[in-house]
């Protein structure tokens, strides 16, 4: 036996996680398939939450929406960010309580701020805009909603341009010099209650640098308002601490975005007399190696290059497609087996960027062997569709040796279900 990478094994030529043989599940429950290690969830989760012991971890649940996995870390104390309603109804389902909720996003519906009125959560309002529909809603209602805005400071988070959410360009947030005038404006409105302030830089991020220029940058707004007679009960930096999806490539870990953040806000905060709570957002951190995604090879083509055809595609995993992000291949029923040929890992979707893998060196691959992709637990199912009529497959999650269903797989039938023809044309 022999750890390929962190909780990941290898016993009798096979990958394991959670002390289960993945090509065992593969066969028992077929392919394509999600697998979570319910025990590295924890442990990641807990890394934050011994970073930053006197903060709030609120866990963001776009990275990974299955019910299973919040409910893992609702029983760990996490809180959740979550990004629409749908979010929302999760995150109360699965135990995480309506205080320890931000409801954060650039162009919420009526609905939306609706329910989180009638649930009770905090709001992160996001333009001037949403913060007066929110107040007549809650006006109407007769309800005061706590509320931060999002703040945009103008921060490179040096990470793709897709997922930097803190430059000036981006949709998101406030523009730092205009938050002290909005927040004179939103004390003067009913049902509004102004108790936090927010920001959140980006995502894979892998230098802390940007981490110290956005805290710098919030604490110095936070002494503004206070000022200003805004109580602050609340200081929200986010996260978008980044993973080591390649090897070779290290990443910072929670207690190195600890040691430059902290200063900072408990320097300030002393500075300026208040004792906010300080609150985090990872998502990709906790999730990202928790997960394999199995993909049974259904041909060897050997042309241009030599492509690996397998029956998982960016339907499941859009990353490589989207950001060309990397993530580690290895056949999980040879992960032993020494490295022959330079291979690339192809889906099965109609799109020629439909490539999962470029040019990886792997044992002898042929029809029938089963390709792992690692870290797929973030933005993997949760950006999932059904493109090309491929209904999403089953995801399964382990832990010390036993393995449950948390996901059944769809069928045909979940790709017409809510469909109708018109009786015209019957």
């Amino acid at each position: 036996m022999f750890t390929i990478k962190n909780h990941l094994e290898v016993r009798n030529h096979h990958l394991t996680l959670g002390n289960v043989d993945t090509t065992e599940l593969a066969e028992k429950f077929g392919t394509p398939l999600f697998v979570t290690n319910e025990s590295r969830i924890v442990e990641n989760f807990l890394a934050y939450r011994n970073a930053f012991p006197d903060a709030d971890i609120y866990y963001a649940a776009k990275a990974n929406g299955s019910l299973a996995v919040m409910r893992i870390l609702a029983r760990e104390g996490a809180g959740a960010d979550v990004f629409s309603y749908g979010e929302l109804y999760m995150a109360l389902l699965a135990g995480i309580p309506h205080d320890k909720i931000l409801f954060n996003g650039n162009s919420k519906t009526d609905f939306e701020l609706e329910k989180a009125v009638e649930t009770g959560v905090r709001v992160s309002v996001d333009s001037k805009d949403e913060l007066h529909t929110l107040s007549a809603i809650a006006d109407d209602i007769g309800k005061t909603v706590n509320i931060a805005f999002r703040v945009n400071p103008d921060v490179s988070a040096k990470t793709h341009p897709k997922i930097s959410t803190g430059l000036r360009t981006s949709k998101f947030g406030i523009p730092a010099e205009e938050v002290t005038a909005i927040y004179r404006e939103a004390l003067q409105l009913p049902g509004i209650n102004p108790t936090g302030i927010h920001c959140h830089i980006g995502s894979q991020i892998l230098d802390t640098a940007p981490f110290i220029e956005a805290a710098e940058k919030i604490m110095d707004l936070v002494e503004e308002l206070t000022r200003l007679g805004v109580n602050l009960e609340f200081v929200d930096v986010g996260s978008g601490l980044g993973i080591p999806y390649e090897k070779g490539k290290p990443a910072p870990t929670p207690h190195d975005l600890a040691d430059v953040v902290l200063p900072v806000f408990n320097d300030r905060i002393s500075g300026i007399g208040i004792s906010p709570k300080l609150i985090l957002e990872p998502g990709r951190y906790i999730m990202g190696d928790t997960t394999i995604l199995l993909a049974r090879v259904n041909s060897v083509k050997h042309a241009a290059r030599t492509f690996v055809g397998v029956d998982a595609g960016f339907n499941l995993l859009v990353r490589p497609t989207m950001y060309d992000s990397y993530h580690h291949a290895l056949l999980a029923n040879k992960a032993d087996l020494p490295a022959e040929k330079t291979y690339t890992i192809v889906g099965p979707i109609c799109e020629t960027g439909d490539i999962l893998a470029h040019d990886r060196v792997l044992p002898h691959v042929e029809r029938g062997d089963l390709v792992a992709l690692l870290d797929a637990g973030a933005y993997g199912f949760s950006m999932s569709s059904q493109y090309n009529g491929r209904p999403r497959c089953a995801e399964i999650l382990v832990k010390d040796g036993k393995y449950d269903i948390i996901r059944d797989a769809e069928d045909v039938n979940d790709l017409i279900g809510k469909q109708k023809i018109p009786a015209r044309l019957l």
